[in-house]
């Protein structure tokens, strides 16, 4: 998810993806890190942990000070870019590591991260995972929470133009909607890419370049980021283009709402039913850290309902446990996309890169 990319959004700025999570799918440069630490005038004798994450990680003050307060520690976020970006430093620094806990690799980049071996194997004690989790394809990272890269709508000018919302990828390269979508650059951009994978999952690996053949026929419009995308090009009540169609995410119509100024209780946008790709993020304990036991207890901590139920209203994610409560704006307009196909991570992994370069030869040349 992721994932969310892979997904944070303040004032509507997001996953993956991602990450949601903001994931890379080529070689990126990376800037120096930054370090936020949560806990202030801590006493001398609290334990250090330091938690690598994107740019992208959100969590309430008060939750994280919960965790701080009941094992007497200090705890350090070390933003690192997007989600490619952050497992790079951790491969690259493996000997002398930067942190003892990583979060938020997504499924796009869950093979390489296994690959690496820079986490510890950890099974969480008790937590209770909604359907569908599968501990033992992942580990030794752990699932956190998932989203959702879907096209948003607008809902208002679709109505003034007399249609309908598209149903499925192949209504998109109708002549109505000529001009009307707004996708993002697979190569800069975590949705762009769930979006380019969500197309290989529906047509295969052999077809899905036909497809985007047409859809760039019936003047599709890349951006080079989710936040052109959404913000200039996109007409939703936040964009200000004459698109109304946009890859974002599930949760966008909830964000609206939440972020509106003025206030309203309805949204202006809402999620076609269509090739959605399903963003996992990931925790997982580095390999060589001090700290071991204080870093199982901060990943036995964001399965918990205080971290699970503080991230949708932060993150803009979903929680991946049974017990965690939705947000009623979540659970009124960012209701679950149905995925109907999905790529393993190993699938993804040996051809996200080639995938990149037929898409760019395709669309960019």
């Amino acid at each position: 998810m992721r994932r969310r990319q892979l997904l944070v959004i303040a004032a509507l700025i997001f996953t993956a993806c991602g990450q949601p999570s903001v994931t890379q799918p080529t070689a990126v440069s990376v800037a120096p890190p930054t370090e936020t630490a949560f806990m202030v005038d801590a006493p001398t004798d609290t334990q250090p942990l330091t938690v690598m994450t994107h740019d992208s990680f959100a969590i309430s003050p008060e939750t994280l000070l919960a965790f701080e307060q009941q094992h007497n520690a200090k705890v350090t976020i070390l933003n690192s870019g997007d989600a490619g970006s952050m497992l790079n430093r951790a491969i690259l620094s493996k000997d002398a590591p930067l942190a003892d806990v990583l979060y938020g690799v997504d499924n796009t980049f869950l093979s390489r991260a296994q690959q690496a071996d820079v986490f510890v194997a950890y099974t969480p004690a008790a937590a209770n995972f909604t359907d569908g989790v599968d501990l033992s394809s992942s580990a030794p990272l752990i699932p956190i929470d998932r989203g959702y890269v879907v096209i948003n709508y607008d809902i208002a000018a679709l109505a003034s133009r007399g249609l309908e919302p598209p149903r499925s990828l192949q209504d998109l390269l109708m002549p109505e909607y000529k001009g009307l979508l707004v996708v993002q650059n697979p190569a800069l951009s975590s949705p762009g890419l769930a979006f380019l994978l969500a197309t290989v999952a529906e047509f295969g690996p052999t077809k899905w370049q036909g497809y985007w053949k047409l859809l760039r026929e019936n003047d599709v419009l890349i951006a080079p980021d989710w936040n052109t995308a959404y913000y200039t090009h996109f007409s939703g009540s936040s964009g200000k283009g004459p698109r109304p169609l946009v890859v974002s995410y599930s949760s966008s119509p909830a964000a609206e709402v939440v972020f509106a100024d003025p206030k309203r209780d309805t949204a202006p946008t809402a999620n076609v039913d269509f090739a959605a790709f399903e963003q996992t993020e990931y925790v997982g304990i580095l390999k060589g850290t001090p700290q071991e036991t204080l870093a199982r207890a901060f990943v036995d901590f964001m399965l918990t309902d205080t971290f699970q139920n503080d991230m949708p209203l932060n993150m803009f994610v979903y929680p991946v446990t049974k017990s965690a409560v939705l947000p009623e704006v979540f659970r009124k307009f960012s209701s679950i996309p149905t995925v109907r196909a999905q790529l393993v991570p190993a699938e993804i992994a040996a051809n996200r890169d080639a995938w990149v370069k037929e898409w760019d030869a395709i669309m960019l040349k």
